[in-house]
């Protein structure tokens, strides 16, 4: 298989036929056999407040099944038969043993999350069976005015064990293009008066721009971020937005992304470092870090967490950066 065709352009791209079979097979019994496992391994960490995060998170779009398949309908319904909450729970374990201590989903369906195959649900169920896997999660209740829904649910997160909370990305990107500033400090105290750190989201990098030009209170930023050196990466003329789906880009200008961030005193967790599986890990990786990232979602299949975790451990030895570690 050539570079181009790597293994996750695989799962996203070329799934059809006998290969979608070949995965569908993998949520049997003998699923567990598949999924490479490494004997508790240690991964940096830096820290959020007070938690310690591992410098990879596990990236939630692959458990709630947003695989960002552009035009290829079939990977949502894909990702929902192989991930089931079992396959999910698997996953949460061979992340802990490979140093992986934090994940970051949003609520998905709102309440529906805490119901038998909902994702919060899932995640309880891990913690019963001893599992240590902090979470960092965005509300998807309605920010409005009166914050009433929104703070319903970060309570409810927070009494089920939720350890860090973020205005979801999507909710901040449309607040900033409406000037709503105000609601956007607003969400963040709502979850810092719950004393667990309190971030914001985003795309658009004008989120983090104006957060920090109006002092709002954030702990981290949660901010997208990839390069366009891929097949299907835009061409500069097709940027029109800070992102798109086809084609398919989540971070409109890098290079302006690292120049920000040069100058934001709070931690930066990058995700969508992959583009959404056209980019691959040792590249993605190595990128975010040495750009100025102090940590990076990667959303991975059970079978992928082995060698980007050693991907990651690697890189992270071996890093050179001019944008200081704030976390």
């Amino acid at each position: 298989m050539s570079a181009a065709m790597n293994r996750r352009a695989f799962v996203t791209g070329s799934l059809a036929g006998a290969a979608a079979g070949a995965l569908a097979l993998r949520g049997g019994p003998a699923a567990a056999q598949d999924a490479p496992k490494a004997a508790s391994a240690e991964m940096p960490r830096g820290k959020i407040g007070k938690l310690e995060v591992s410098r990879i998170l596990l990236g939630g779009n692959l458990l709630t099944h947003y695989t960002h398949g552009r035009d290829l309908n079939y990977t949502y319904r894909l990702a929902a038969h192989y991930n089931t909450p079992a396959k999910i729970i698997e996953t949460l374990a061979i992340a802990e043993q490979n140093g992986i201590n934090t994940l970051s989903v949003h609520t998905a369906n709102n309440y529906s999350a805490w119901q038998p195959g909902g994702v919060i649900h899932t995640l309880q169920q891990h913690r019963k069976n001893g599992g240590k896997m902090q979470w960092i999660i965005c509300p998807t209740a309605p920010v409005n005015e009166s914050m009433e829904a929104y703070k319903q649910m970060v309570q409810r997160l927070i009494d089920t064990g939720c350890d860090a909370i973020y205005l979801w990305g999507v909710y901040a990107d449309g607040m900033v293009a409406r000037k709503q500033f105000d609601q956007i400090a607003k969400a963040v105290q709502i979850a810092k008066d719950f004393k667990v750190p309190s971030g914001v989201g985003g795309h658009d990098l004008n989120v983090v721009l104006q957060c920090e030009e109006r002092k709002v209170d954030a702990d981290f930023y949660i901010k997208t971020f990839h390069h366009h050196k891929y097949p299907s990466a835009p061409k500069p003329e097709q940027i029109r937005g800070p992102i798109c789906e086809v084609p398919g880009y989540w971070c409109s200008d890098p290079p302006a992304v690292v120049e920000a961030m040069k100058a934001v005193k709070r931690p930066w967790i990058a995700f969508k470092i992959m583009a959404a599986g056209a980019i691959p890990p040792k590249d993605a990786v190595s990128f975010v870090f040495k750009s100025g990232a102090d940590h990076a979602l990667m959303g991975m299949f059970d079978f992928e967490i082995a060698e980007d975790a050693k991907i990651a451990r690697e890189a992270l030895a071996n890093v050179q950066r001019e944008r200081p570690w704030l976390s």
